[in-house]
């Protein structure tokens, strides 16, 4: 297994209701904190409804975001690109990266709220084929083209960027998918990254894992273009870890009722199927059982990525634990300690360096020490040895 990449993708979820300036102020913190754990990337999400995801521009966040890290990237997790001129859309994305001296990355889908699209006069069906045009625009303008296009939204004349990337050639771009075909055919039509959202949410979204890519190959081949890496593959999934299973289900009590709830009577988004449970121990049962996330033990959230992998059939390049308040921010914080700990270490070829060094000590471990022995009691008898030489001190010397 090649080195895999952990980060986050973090809509966010807030429960309404709350200060959304601490709640903005704790997700800021949170990347500060990924970033000082080592965690490679952060994707944030843009909505603009329903009260929950509460950040309307990922740029803007991501800006404020880059201001206080070091080295984690971060990534437009994902620019509703159906909702913006294109134009646009390139040219914000050009100056993060340059704002960013290169940790800037674009992600774009359709938009998932069609609370959002319906106040702009949009419809479901209407954002997917727009997130086709839109993309092609966007990937022929951070191309350099000179690009004159009409949408059914917007009118573009010689539009062209006055900036070229900070990256060269440019920065990293990916399609979002849940579980239809739609983000990995334009992924393979544009040579781009893709982002599996839907990669344990439900059956069906697991089950298209493997698919998925074979559509990225296909319709790379199909556009002449080299097929992306695997590594440029991203996988989200769900998770909470603690010490014990006991700890992580009391941890999660405080706050995946209104989690489930938000999916099940408020987002108009069935692509993520949470059933149907109205019990806490219920819905962290439900979780658990259908395999949608891990409430368990470092040990349970190290299975869960090795099922992922096998599951892709080639590997994928980054895991991103999509960004939760199912447990209180000391217990959230404490999760992503754990997984730093014990977790990206197993597949970041970290792990098996000291279990083994330390094998390799415990099967020698009694002949060193006899050596150690061994030495104490040549010390010992060499000083005496030393002393006996020297003689007993006459009266004189004494003096």
């Amino acid at each position: 297994m090649t080195r895999l990449r952990f980060g986050t993708f973090l809509a966010p979820f807030h429960k309404p209701g709350q200060n959304p300036t601490l709640a903005l102020q704790r997700d800021l913190e949170l990347i500060e904190h990924l970033d000082a754990l080592g965690f490679d990337e952060a994707w944030i999400g843009e909505h603009h409804s329903a009260g929950s995801e509460i950040i309307a521009s990922p740029e803007i966040f991501i800006a404020a975001a880059a201001e206080r890290t070091k080295r984690i990237k971060l990534g437009t997790g994902v620019i509703s690109a159906a909702y913006h001129n294109p134009l646009w859309v390139a040219d914000r994305m050009v100056m993060l990266d340059h704002l960013t001296r290169g940790r800037a990355m674009l992600g774009v889908g359709p938009g998932s709220l069609p609370t959002d699209s319906a106040m702009i006069g949009l419809n479901p069906t209407d954002t997917r084929e727009l997130l086709a045009e839109n993309l092609d625009i966007i990937m022929r303008l951070l191309r350099g083209e000179v690009v004159t296009a009409t949408t059914r939204t917007h009118k573009l004349i010689d539009a062209q960027l006055q900036l070229r990337p900070y990256s060269d050639p440019c920065f990293e771009v990916a399609v979002a998918a849940v579980a239809s075909p739609t983000g990995p055919m334009l992924a393979g039509q544009h040579g781009v990254g893709l982002l599996s959202i839907g990669a344990t949410l439900t059956k069906e979204g697991f089950d298209a894992l493997a698919h998925h890519w074979n559509v990225v190959e296909e319709r790379a081949a199909a556009y002449g273009r080299p097929v992306p890496p695997r590594s440029s593959w991203r996988l989200v999934g769900l998770m909470h870890v603690a010490e014990t299973r006991e700890q992580a289900y009391r941890d999660v009590e405080y706050g995946i009722a209104h989690w489930f709830n938000y999916f099940q009577k408020v987002a108009a988004f069935p692509q993520m199927d949470v059933g149907t449970s109205q019990e806490i121990r219920g819905m962290i049962d439900y979780l658990v059982e259908a395999g949608i996330g891990v409430v368990g033990t470092p040990d349970d959230a190290k299975e869960q990525v090795r099922r992922l992998w096998e599951q892709s059939n080639g590997g994928f390049g980054a895991f991103l634990l999509l960004g939760h308040e199912w447990a209180n921010p000391e217990a959230t914080r404490r999760s992503w300690e754990l997984v730093a700990q014990y977790v990206m270490p197993e597949f970041q070829g970290q792990a098996e360096s000291t279990l083994a060094a330390a094998e390799r000590a415990r099967q020698n471990r009694d002949a060193h020490a006899a050596t150690q022995i061994s030495a104490v009691e040549h010390m010992t008898k060499k000083y005496a040895e030393e002393v006996a030489a020297k003689g007993p001190k006459t009266a004189d010397q004494a003096g």
